[in-house]
């Protein structure tokens, strides 16, 4: 006998309220995460503004679901059926802190732990560490430029940035790193701070500008003697 329908599919992902990069985020009161005929059913929301979502094991695009409440239960079943799909679980109080996580299992692999061994004799952590920088220096000298219009400052900047590529040590990046980071946050010194007209009586004076990040550490690290940690006067400018 010839079909004379389609099975029935599950609702689209957005409409489940999974978003594209694959999280549902629950929340409420009386929260229920469980398991029934092998699809996972999903209660949350406040008083009568309830929502009920049903999943089957494929077709839905789950691969984190957050819950943001202390208040229900999910169980362990439930906990299994999100590690064998390959989707994790995280559970956060209201003011965000973590609580709890899982995470779906997986094989060791062998070559990227091998890898990650000898990244130092290989010279990969060199290149990676380079690009980091490099990434890096890229978006304060856009800043400084574009943003502080601080053009010395930006010039500085791409000048240590360039000098990257000769770079052989990891100290070496790092001694770049903190030289153009001495230019960097001397060009937020200066900066003013708005503050609301009503408060402005009550605003210290050291308040109304930026300030330096930190003492004079220019010198030690541009010797690689260390650095040194600031003070609390050192973080305003001097009344």
């Amino acid at each position: 006998m010839a079909a004379l329908g389609t099975v029935p599919q599950v609702n689209s992902a957005s409409k489940l309220g999974i978003s594209k990069s694959g999280v549902l985020t629950i929340s409420g009161f009386g929260v229920k995460v469980r398991l029934q005929s092998n699809h996972l059913e999903i209660e949350d929301g406040v008083g009568l503004a309830r929502r009920k979502i049903r999943l089957a094991r494929v077709g839905h695009g789950l691969k984190r679901l957050v819950c943001i409440s202390e208040d229900g239960f999910t169980t362990l079943s439930a906990l299994k059926w999100l590690a064998d799909i390959g989707a994790s679980f995280v559970m956060l109080n209201r003011n965000g802190k973590v609580l709890f996580v899982t995470g779906p299992t997986a094989s060791s692999d062998v070559r990227l732990r091998r890898a990650q061994a000898l990244g130092h004799s290989s010279g990969a952590a060199l290149r990676i560490a380079r690009e980091l920088i490099d990434q890096k220096l890229a978006g304060q000298e856009h800043v400084a430029r574009n943003k502080l219009l601080a053009v010395a400052c930006a010039d500085t900047i791409h000048r240590y940035r360039s000098e990257l590529a000769e770079t052989n040590t990891l100290e070496r990046i790092r001694l770049v790193e903190s030289r153009a980071a001495v230019s960097y946050w001397s060009a937020w010194r200066t900066l003013p701070i708005s503050f609301p007209r009503k408060d402005e009586p009550r605003v210290p004076r050291h308040w109304r500008v930026f300030g330096s990040r930190a003492d004079d550490f220019s010198t030690p690290l541009a010797t690689g003697r260390g650095y040194k940690p600031p003070t609390r006067e050192s973080v305003h400018l001097d009344d």
